[in-house]
């Protein structure tokens, strides 16, 4: 079922539209047209367009993207706490300025910007959306080109919580429609259809499909013309399959745009499956001669940067632009989880970001601060992708409807996994006739974490936690916002571990349930 906006979000955006286009004095994203390697330079308005195989800005100057993610507007909003992780205010940004950054990509929440699936008024719909048009222009006065990221979404009434194998066509049209209208005034915009397409093949990729999972995909294309339908002109970045790091049928299945401002969008990481230069050659040069490309996010998680330099000298060669993942010092991001290119926000680098940084000052021709790190060899090992997904055997249990809660099945699946931690959702789904839980007794959900594997945050429940010996016990419980379970209705519980551990003693308002596994 596709949800729409909110009237009130509708009635604003065109108000917003207005707004961005008549404040946005930008100072730029410049550039000499030198060689491949050069850095762009900032003195004229931000804007971007594609020409041929390579970017220009306004004065038709070639420029390459030179930036880093802002992570934490995919993620605070749909957590219930905030709009943002950590500070965006102009010293905020003129930290992120000072290490030669040009580009800001910009991550989202299809349900905060939309105002749908139960987000806190607070940090969604228009408040969302008037956020983020803040934070672009504030980008953009320090000289900064801004990629819009579609980088969490769910389908149906699932509240978004993660990224999935796709855009969903429940939303990701409807959001796109959205975001293009609200910025189709600002030539420093470049809109990142979906980021990490993954299990699925190049067909659904483009066209669509239906999934595994039981909902209905949005294709590449569907997106491009939900974007083009508002008149917007700017770039857009198409992603490519496993984790964004094959391009290797992107030139094959690339969407039809009008406007001939396709964009590739390849991610890279130290540990992902396409991380040798060889893989770079056969896969990523043939569409780096065709279409520019845009690395939105590379990074490694040894806590070094000799990944990172062998990759950025390819791309310095090649003319692709390229952004640090990810510029976040909130708890939980380090170096190797992350991985996160800063310690704290007045850009302090850790032993990964250092090479980002001074990597990034070279080109410029300055001299970067002198930091102690040490650079280790290139992996040329492949392994798991970023982020994964696990699968076991099914073991579905219902609770009992003689309890009163009614019947459910209860979930448990891996979101994101690193070294040292992971990020898991248990997907409650009522498939009773009655609710489970009330106002007045909310739902809860108890269950247990094994010895040395500890929780450092969960989201969308109220929650406490006790020891029981050795072991942590977790009780998880409705939230003032949604503290029942409607018939036919999937909520779902996230939360983030230090270690590596199925949850076992799963209980629903002290019911016994088994979690059913991937």
């Amino acid at each position: 079922m596709r949800v729409r906006i909110r009237t009130s979000a509708i009635a604003l955006i065109s108000v917003l539209a207005v707004l961005i286009a008549s404040v946005v004095t930008m100072t730029a994203v410049g550039g000499g047209a030198a060689s491949a390697a050069s850095a762009p330079t900032l003195g004229t308005p931000v804007t971007i367009k594609v020409v041929g195989n390579h970017l220009v800005n306004a004065t038709g100057q070639t420029v390459r993207l030179l930036g880093v993610n802002r992570s934490g507007s995919e993620y605070a909003c749909a957590q219930g706490w905030g709009l943002f992780d950590g500070p965006i205010d102009a010293a905020s940004i003129a930290s992120i300025a000072s290490w030669n950054v040009n580009a800001v990509r910009l991550p989202l929440n299809e349900d905060c910007w939309l105002g749908i699936n139960g987000v806190n008024a607070a940090y969604s719909g228009i408040n969302y959306q008037n956020a983020i048009a803040g934070y672009v222009k504030s980008l953009h006065n320090a000289g900064m080109a801004v990629v819009l990221d579609l980088h969490w979404n769910a389908a149906g009434t699932t509240l978004a919580t993660s990224q999935q194998l796709m855009a969903d066509a429940d939303h990701a049209p409807a959001f796109w429609t959205s975001v293009a209208t609200v910025f189709k005034a600002d030539p420093g915009v470049i809109f990142d259809l979906y980021n990490e397409p993954h299990d699925i093949s190049w067909s659904c990729w483009r066209d669509g499909c239906m999934t595994s999972g039981g909902w209905q995909a949005a294709g590449m294309q569907s997106l491009v013309n939900a974007v083009r339908s508002t008149g917007a002109r700017q770039p857009i970045m198409v992603s490519g399959l496993n984790w964004a790091g094959d391009l290797s049928a992107w030139n094959t299945w690339v969407p039809n745009d009008p406007q001939k401002q396709l964009i590739a969008d390849l991610h890279l990481y130290n540990f992902s499956q396409f991380n040798t230069q060889a893989s770079w050659d056969q896969s990523v040069a043939p569409t780096a001669a065709l279409f520019p490309i845009v690395a939105g996010e590379i990074g490694e998680t040894d806590c070094a940067h000799g990944f990172i330099d062998s990759l950025m000298n390819w791309f310095d060669g090649k003319g692709i632009s390229y952004m640090g993942w990810t510029w976040d010092a909130a708890g939980g991001w380090s170096c190797t989880n992350g991985p996160s290119l800063i310690s704290d926000y007045s850009g302090t680098p850790t032993g990964f970001g250092v090479g980002y940084r001074d990597h990034l000052a070279a080109l410029a021709g300055g001299t970067a601060a002198t930091t102690t790190s040490t650079s280790r060899p290139v992996s040329t090992t492949t392994t798991a992708p970023r982020t994964t997904t696990t699968t076991m055997p099914t073991s579905t249990t219902t609770t009992p409807s003689s309890t009163g809660v009614g019947k459910a099945i209860v979930r448990y699946r891996v979101v994101n996994a690193w070294p040292g931690g992971l990020q898991a959702s248990i997907d409650i789904t009522n498939t009773g006739t009655s609710s489970i839980g009330s106002v007045s007794a909310p739902w809860s959900l108890k269950f247990q974490l094994p010895s040395g594997v500890t929780m450092s945050s969960l989201w969308n429940a109220d929650w406490t936690t006790s020891l029981a010996g050795s072991s942590q016990s977790i009780v998880a419980t409705g939230p003032s916002w949604h503290r029942s379970i409607a018939p036919g209705e999937t909520w779902s519980v996230g939360y983030v571990l230090q270690g590596s551990a199925i949850p076992t003693s799963c209980s629903l308002n002290s019911a016994t349930c088994v979690f059913t596994i991937g």
